[in-house]
């Protein structure tokens, strides 16, 4: 009886320790399977054809790990470096493509950042100096792209050389998953009990203040306080890091419901296939944004800075422009 008790218990546990294993390594009587990396979700999305340097040598990307989205072509001699604030990233590829036909001379000598204009200006004054990760470069400027205002702002600073030029202008919309699961309908419902908000960063992005604006006109400073104040403290709205390439990235990974951003970029979305949508903002309650650009006080390449400067209105940069639902700027200088 003593024995068959024993060997019974033995071969409980032996079980037991078998049921351990197997659901340590997944379903019961299943192999160890890890999660599939979905490599796509993460940036850069446009598969390195926004890098126009001729010779990529080792292609070593690894998405959100080592990816450096914002950071585009060649540091080694380049002939024009182009600072613009992240509001049309997904559109420099065309541009550059459709500058170099203008001026073969410089295909694969464009250099192009886009991280938020604010973080662009504390480069710039930190002696165009930046450290990503581990590494550290410095790369001076030939002009410098952000809203009108903040252009104009780092003119005053002494930064920029005069004329500043606006070329298009830009909306908002609200960017939503693909189907619309938490059934946003206007600006308000950003305002929501239980709806998870990503918004811009008031803390460097030109967008946050476009942001405020429209919720303060459709729902007075009370939905600006909500989505701002209240619901950051309570953890329903999660304010970007980098700039509002984040937006989607924690809309496709289920972290938010909604997100003011610019309507371009939904329409980017849309077009390289993410599960992406969008809510029109009245126009009422809309802000439109105006860019501009204006050469660097010392551009090494003032030349070319000079040309792209007024490629930007062309008929060939507007074209790119407008595929992504910009505008050209029809006011005065």
């Amino acid at each position: 009886m003593k024995r068959n008790l024993q060997i019974g218990l033995g071969t409980l546990l032996l079980a037991l320790a078998g049921m351990a294993v197997s659901v340590q390594a997944g379903d019961i009587g299943k192999p160890v399977t890890p999660p599939k990396y979905q490599e796509t979700l993460f940036p850069p999305w446009q598969h390195g054809a926004n890098n126009p340097a001729l010779y990529k040598g080792l292609n070593f990307t690894v998405p959100e790990v080592d990816d450096l989205p914002d950071f585009h072509g060649n540091l080694d001699n380049p002939k024009l470096v182009i600072f613009v604030g992240g509001n049309y990233y997904f559109a420099m590829a065309p541009l550059v493509k459709a500058f170099e036909a203008k001026y073969p001379q410089l295909r694969g000598r464009i250099y192009s950042e886009t991280l938020p204009p604010g973080l662009l200006l504390k480069q710039m004054q930190a002696g165009n100096t930046i450290t990503v990760g581990n590494m550290t470069w410095t790369i001076a400027p030939d002009v410098y792209a952000a809203g009108l205002g903040r252009v104009r702002k780092v003119l005053k600073k002494g930064l920029l050389v005069a004329p500043v030029v606006p070329y298009v202008t830009n909306d908002l919309t609200i960017m939503v998953p693909k189907g619309n699961p938490a059934g946003i309908k206007s600006v308000a419902d950003l305002g929501k009990p239980g709806i998870r908000v990503v918004m811009p960063n008031p803390k460097w992005e030109g967008i946050a203040a476009r942001a405020m604006s429209t919720l303060r006109k459709a729902g007075g400073k009370a939905l600006e306080q909500n989505v701002y104040v209240t619901k950051v403290q309570n953890g329903q709205t999660v304010l970007t890091h980098i700039h509002h390439r984040q937006t989607p990235l924690f809309l496709m990974q289920g972290l938010a419901d909604a997100g003011i951003t610019w309507k371009s970029e939904a329409l980017f979305q849309e077009e390289i296939g993410h599960p992406i949508s969008y809510v029109d903002i009245a126009p009422r309650n809309n802000t439109t944004a105006v860019y501009a650009i204006a050469m660097v006080r010392g551009a090494p390449h003032p030349r070319w800075a000079r040309a792209w400067i007024k490629f930007l209105r062309s008929a060939a940069a507007l074209k790119v422009f407008e595929h992504y639902g910009f505008k050209p700027y029809m006011g005065k200088h």
